[in-house]
């Protein structure tokens, strides 16, 4: 077995346990927290594929811009928190949703067992950031402007739940 398969298998726990931990942890920071740890170990992944400048991205981008920005939401509403009664009809769909998506994913697993499978340009093509830059703004300029529609419309939903109208205070306080 050599070191990188070994190291693969390490990450690969890390990233599943973070994972898992996200998903079950009762506080809103500690899952954004375990979140930051699965960002790392999927940028140290992308070392392992020869493509340095992904994983700096990786760790530029969602590990230090967006944990920062959830963070703040996390803060500004006041979810720090997550602990309450657990409803299992809102819990149905997601997890009717989360079963499709595994069966899929075993299904295409199946399928492409023992075939040779194309996984794309690795190493310095991967890594060249202007390389990368002329096949984003040429082949795949839809998907780019769909990401950035939807990342605005998550900014200006955290910026209308932080909006949200508070309660006012009730006058027994004043009366003395």
């Amino acid at each position: 077995m050599s070191l990188e398969l070994i190291l693969f298998f390490i990450l690969a726990a890390i990233a599943i346990a973070t994972a898992i931990g996200m998903l079950l942890s009762r506080s809103a920071v500690y899952a954004a927290l375990y979140l930051v740890v699965n960002f790392v170990s999927v940028a140290i992944f992308y070392l392992l594929l020869d493509a340095p400048f992904i994983a700096l991205s990786q760790i530029a981008v969602y590990a230090g811009a967006i944990m920062v920005l959830f963070l703040f939401v996390i803060m500004l509403i006041g979810l720090e928190n997550l602990a309450g009664e657990l409803n299992w009809r809102q819990l149905a769909w997601p997890l009717v949703m989360g079963a499709i998506l595994l069966v899929e994913g075993v299904f295409l697993v199946i399928q492409r067992v023992g075939q040779d499978v194309y996984i794309g340009q690795t190493g310095t093509q991967l890594s060249d950031p202007s390389l990368m830059a002329k096949v984003l703004f040429t082949d795949y300029v839809l998907p780019f402007q769909i990401t950035a529609v939807l990342l605005l419309v998550a900014m200006i939903g955290a910026i209308v739940l932080s909006k949200r109208e508070k309660p006012a205070l009730s006058n027994q306080g004043k009366e003395a």
